[in-house]
């Protein structure tokens, strides 16, 4: 039964009006024409700022021709001037389904998806606003942008270079975008001095001087880093983005209590923050009460930021997803299943990846820098490919089942060969990312999660050596919740959901191992810091290259690590990060029966 109440989304049209429309019972616009005026006087009284009142007759609209793009568009500007986002995305992906080649409306979806982190969707519309104006600047920087915060800088630098030539070499948007995206890809030199030219073009944005600040501060120039902060804030003095980049620049030179001073929301009268810190602002002042022990405000500042994010439109766990995939993967991947099945071979002319697992925040990263001083071993940095093949896997082995069922048609004589393709596409797309360095036999993929795909894994890369790093679990969820992470269906929103996840990720994990047959390594965050010489020689021996003593010194890694721990892993091994659960253990109580018997199967146990 279709709900008629008011959608969940918070459009405030009735359900079947929203979300459960059935697009086939859809009326031709030209039915509608007598409802125009009507649309005229909501323009009318948007215009006039009587906001409420232009709302309430676009809803009216709406229930009667609730196929109108020029009322979808209007209603979804309106939505968007109230923050109302995930309503406005609804509206606007109603635009773009019922008319594909409206380049405004695919360009306005494609920048909602990049900003809430739904890289793969937004690619695709990306894809489809070149295809709609392939001469369109814009077209090529929605490109740029996509690929390059989906860690395919080399291809993204491609996009951005055609905006350039479309739209002029001096356009000083474009330049710092490319700046970006060249200091994603460790060519710092080239970004400072794209950086440079942009700034004398247009002094006046703030979001430029902003992005070679943090370029400046990612490469370790600190002092730099706080001069561009200066020419920001003369601009603009309260602009949190500012305030933000100047707090975490202080803290890292230890200057902890002036950048806890900037992270302040002084109280009105009534008691209440008279300025409200935004999301990344509070986790900021949280991550900096933890440094000076202030363990119950920090908490404090981590729980407030992610109860703001919400309200400001962060998805929330999708939970009915994640148990329905994990539940298939499990009936899938079973040991009398994957015995019939054949595996790719492995290439020998091409470098072949490592896969780095672990749940976000567990110490994949500080495994890749280490592992990425080795002469024979490049960067891939978390790599998209395998989530990729997962989506296209039913189109490429011609099976009208998802993944991962689709993977039966390898049964059939024509798809013999389907898991060397679907390894070719993952490989064709690391060389092209430009990632493989000369001499260099192996390459990292730490994609967060990608233990959930191990079952694919192992058909794809059956030799490939996976180096799965484990930590306290507590820790892992107590990091996770001061950071805002978008990985596993967006588990990190609340910190119940957070546990919920871990659970149900380890408990996959497990039927892995007892199921398939993979080139395996657990490795302990808290022995590679006891022990770091010992574990390294492990994990090199492990992958089949020989010990080098750079592998000891991964601070000296020059490449920017693209995650929340970019900061850690510039300093000298420590031992602060272990076991930091402790003094937070009242505040994660509710949270504990749910993990208890993980922490126990994995050796760990709740230690005050």
């Amino acid at each position: 039964m279709i709900e008629t109440g008011l959608c969940p989304c918070g459009s405030g049209l009735r359900q079947i009006k929203c979300c459960a429309l059935d697009l086939a019972t859809l009326s031709p616009a030209s039915a509608t024409d007598a409802l125009t005026p009507m649309l005229a006087q909501a323009e009318l009284l948007i215009n006039a700022d009587d906001i409420a009142a232009a709302k309430l007759l676009l809803q009216q609209f709406l229930e009667l021709a609730p196929g109108r793009e020029d009322a979808l568009v209007l209603y979804y500007q309106l939505l968007r001037s109230q923050n109302n986002l995930p309503a406005a995305e609804v509206v606007i992906r109603r635009v773009v389904t019922l008319n594909p080649n409206n380049f405004w409306a695919t360009n306005e979806l494609t920048l909602m998806l990049i900003n809430r982190g739904a890289l793969a969707e937004a690619e695709m519309h990306a894809r489809n606003a070149i295809r709609i104006a392939p001469q369109n600047a814009q077209a090529h920087n929605l490109m740029g942008l996509v690929l390059t915060e989906a860690n395919r800088p080399l291809v993204g630098e491609y996009h951005y270079r055609k905006v350039l030539e479309l739209a002029g070499p001096d356009e000083p948007i474009t330049l710092a975008n490319l700046a970006w995206n060249l200091k994603n890809q460790g060519r710092i030199d080239e970004a400072r001095s794209l950086y440079e030219k942009s700034v004398k073009l247009k002094p006046d944005v703030i979001q430029t001087i902003l992005g070679w600040a943090r370029m400046e501060e990612a490469d370790r120039k600190f002092e730099a880093a706080l001069i561009l902060l200066d020419q920001a804030g003369a601009i603009a003095p309260d602009n949190p983005s500012v305030q933000l980049t100047r707090a975490t620049v202080l803290s890292r030179v230890k200057r902890t209590d002036e950048a806890l001073a900037i992270l302040h929301e002084p109280e009105a009268a009534d008691g209440a923050p008279a300025i409200k810190l935004g999301p990344a602002e509070l986790s900021e002042k949280g991550r900096l009460l933890n440094q000076l022990g202030r363990y119950d405000e920090a908490f404090e500042a981590f729980d407030t930021a992610k109860k703001r994010a919400v309200q400001f439109g962060a998805r929330t766990y999708m939970r009915d997803a994640a148990l329905d995939l994990v539940t298939r993967l499990k009936s899938f991947f079973t040991k009398r299943r994957v015995g019939t099945l054949p595996v790719a071979s492995t290439r020998t002319d091409i470098p072949q990846p490592i896969f780095i697992i672990g749940f976000p925040r567990s110490g994949t990263t500080l495994i890749e820098q280490t592992l990425t001083v080795h002469p024979k071993i490049s960067a891939g940095d978390e790599l998209p490919y395998i989530n990729d093949i997962t989506t296209i896997m039913p189109r490429l082995l011609a099976s009208p089942l998802s993944y991962p069922e689709a993977l039966v048609e390898l049964w059939m004589g024509d798809q013999r060969d389907g898991l060397n393709e679907l390894r070719d596409y993952y490989l064709n797309r690391a060389a092209k990312s430009g990632i493989f360095r000369e001499g260099a036999d192996f390459f990292t993929d730490k994609m967060p999660l990608n233990e959930t795909h191990l079952g694919l894994i192992s058909l794809l890369f059956p030799q490939s050596p996976i180096i799965h790093v484990i930590r306290h679990p507590l820790d892992v969820l107590l990091s996770v919740y001061s950071n805002h992470l978008t990985h596993g269906f967006f588990c990190a929103a609340q910190m119940e959901t957070i546990a919920e996840h871990f659970a149900l990720i380890a408990d996959l994990l497990e039927h892995y191992k007892a199921n398939l047959k993979m080139r395996y390594l657990p490795v302990r965050y808290e022995d590679m810091v006891v022990d770091q010489e010992t574990n390294v020689r492990k994990i090199l021996d492990f992958i089949g290259v020989p010990f080098d003593a750079k592998c000891l010194s991964f601070e000296k890694n020059t490449r920017y690590a693209r995650t929340a721990s970019y900061a850690q892993v510039t300093e000298k091994l420590y031992d602060r990060s272990r076991y930091r659960y402790r003094p937070y253990l009242k505040q994660l109580e509710p949270i504990l029966e749910r993990l208890q018997p993980v922490i126990k199967r994995l050796g760990y146990q709740i230690e005050p």
